[in-house]
């Protein structure tokens, strides 16, 4: 069972195969449809179905009749249902004010859970993580309970990635870590998911992982947990499981993924699965939590989001393959036949002339011998007179005073500086720079982040609302970078999450200390974008950099910068 696009929630509850949910008589559908994809199968509706009834839910309640080009508030026009089920509808729409796409969920206001989703959105906006999809609205209005969502067209379902076959083991590293730490800030703020499937992960272009339908999955399908925290900490052992073996770890099959096999109870995946990195298969093993898990295992299980982070941050970190390079192809050597270099050659299909033999030339004669030696002497002669008078034209020239110089030697500033060497830099320290601000500042608690060279954590700006440009309450805010001593500076590359302008600004060489206002840093480029390289026009020396922020992306719940990584180069 699949969700259908990024803005639609599950269409089939499949309860039997998630063992995260309540237990269904039969098993689940096994077909995966792929992101954004229209077609509800009847099969998947039929078993949602049953699923909803055995949770002691009405069997069917009518959904709204809506159409493509309807329009909600006189801002958001449907253009495509992708999931219509038990009353509520999911619709890909387009925002008209802000000229982008986003996801609605749709309900009757007389739904027996329509204040239960509406209550779940509410409290999901006021999160605002950007590891989880943003819900942008929600809203009662005209007989109608609607939330709306970020569609994000450019990320890709863990379905999707998992029908491909099992994730390597630094990506599976990163799904884990990223996962169950965002789900570790939920849960601080009193929220579960409940419905975390393979299709309730996203993965960006960048390599991020967001999840989405928060709550909101959940509240549509009006399931609820005794132990909401084992619950999603279950799950994400779950999808760690998939992400190795390319199986679901239980015995139905579910979400296009293969069951085990039946009546061998919960295998690690370094046994389902040849090669699997043994940290992770561990790590699996103590998420998921059960008695066939316990059984055989020294560690303790984990039975929280919180627990399970920190069980993968204890473990050592796992590296990016090495990239391949394609061989060179072998050397071909060339081979001239003698005699045929720079002759036209035949043309194939024609046949080679044979080559025409010369008759051997007369025999010479006297006179003609005595001719080849005049003119063999008369050569001699003329070669020797040209070479005395170039010797005494070269002489004269040596013996000629030196003219005097007129040109001064040209002093070279570029010269002087050392060409660009590629090498790292090391940041020795940073603070966050927010001169219009108050004296909190900017998040300082999180700096570290921006530069610690783990892209899952961030250092994020302070919220602000109504317009990207920081609420239009000051210029821009930032990060200023100490290098500990006076470093050449020829790149300095940056990763934020979503599209953020952003300036390279440098202290001056022989700067004792940081500047404290923007006008003591030079601007040295600037760009924008959510992966950046900002190069000045030529390399430079400096101790202070200050990467400066100017316009902010959309967080969902206002605007909001966020650097996940900075490095330096010289």
């Amino acid at each position: 069972m699949a969700e259908r696009s990024t803005a639609a929630v599950d269409v089939a509850d499949n309860s039997g195969d998630d063992p995260l949910t309540a237990k269904a008589d039969k098993a689940a559908t096994d077909g995966v449809a792929e992101a954004q994809d229209t077609a509800d199968t009847s099969a998947e509706v039929a078993e949602d179905k049953a699923g909803n009834r055995q949770n002691g839910e009405q069997p069917s309640i009518e959904t709204p009749e809506l159409h493509s080009g309807h329009k909600l508030a006189r801002r958001y026009r449907l253009e495509e249902c992708v999931t219509r089920l038990d009353g509520f509808s999911s619709w890909r729409a387009v925002d008209e004010k802000l000229r982008r796409a986003v996801g609605v969920h749709l309900l009757p206001a007389d739904h027996p859970r329509a204040r239960s989703v509406l209550a779940a959105a509410r409290s999901s906006a006021l999160l605002g993580d950007p590891r989880f999809v943003q819900v942008l609205d929600a809203v009662e209005e005209n007989d109608l309970v609607y939330v709306v969502h970020e569609w994000l067209p450019d990320s890709t379902e863990l379905t999707t990635l998992l029908a491909a076959g099992p994730l390597e083991p630094h990506d599976a590293y990163q799904l884990v870590s990223q996962v169950s730490q965002a789900m570790a800030a939920a849960h601080r703020e009193g929220l579960a998911h409940l419905r975390l499937t393979p299709s309730a992960v996203l993965r960006s272009s960048t390599g991020q992982y967001r999840i989405r339908g928060l709550a909101v999955n959940a509240a549509l399908r009006g399931i609820s947990a005794e132990r909401p925290q084992r619950t999603d900490t279950e799950a994400i052992g779950a999808l760690l499981y998939a992400a190795l073996t390319q199986r679901w770890p239980y015995e139905n099959d579910a979400y296009g993924l293969s069951g085990l096999p039946k009546g061998v109870g919960l295998l690690a995946p370094d046994q389902v699965r040849a090669g699997v990195h043994r940290g992770l298969s561990e790590i699996a093993m103590r998420a998921l939590a059960n008695d066939g898990a316990t059984a055989s295992r020294q560690e303790p299980p984990c039975t929280t989001p919180d627990e399970l982070a920190k069980a993968v941050a204890a473990m050592p970190r796992i590296r990016p393959p090495e990239p391949e390079f394609p061989a060179p192809p072998e050397y071909q050597r060339t081979t001239y036949q003698q005699g045929t270099y720079g002759r036209p050659q035949p043309r194939p299909g024609i046949a080679a002339a044979q080559p025409v033999v010369a008759p051997p030339a007369p025999l010479q004669s006297r006179t003609g011998k005595a001719l080849k030696w005049a003119v063999s002497a008369l050569l001699i002669a003329a070669l020797g007179l040209g070479s005395w008078q170039i010797a005494d034209r070269l002489l004269d020239q040596k013996n000629a005073p030196e003219p005097p110089q007129t040109t001064q030697p040209q002093n070279n500033e570029d010269d002087e500086k050392d060409p660009a060497s590629g090498k790292p830099v090391k940041i020795v320290d940073a603070r966050d720079f927010d001169p219009q601000g108050t004296d909190g500042g900017e998040n300082p608690h999180q700096i570290k982040n921006a530069y610690d060279g783990d892209p899952s954590t961030s250092w994020q700006t302070s919220r602000y609302d109504r317009y990207s440009k920081f609420g239009n309450l000051k210029d821009g805010v930032g990060i200023i970078l100490d290098l500990g001593t006076v470093q050449q500076v020829a790149k300095v590359e940056v990763t934020f999450q979503g599209t953020t302008s952003v300036e390279l600004r440098t202290a001056p060489e022989d700067a004792s200390s940081q500047p404290d206002q923007p006008d003591g840093y030079t601007k040295q480029a600037e760009t924008s974008g959510s992966q950046v390289s900002l190069v000045p026009a030529k390399p430079l020396k400096t101790r202070y950099v200050l990467v400066w922020l100017t316009d902010l992306p959309n967080s969902g719940a206002g605007y909001r910068g966020q650097i996940s990584d900075i490095k330096i180069t010289s």
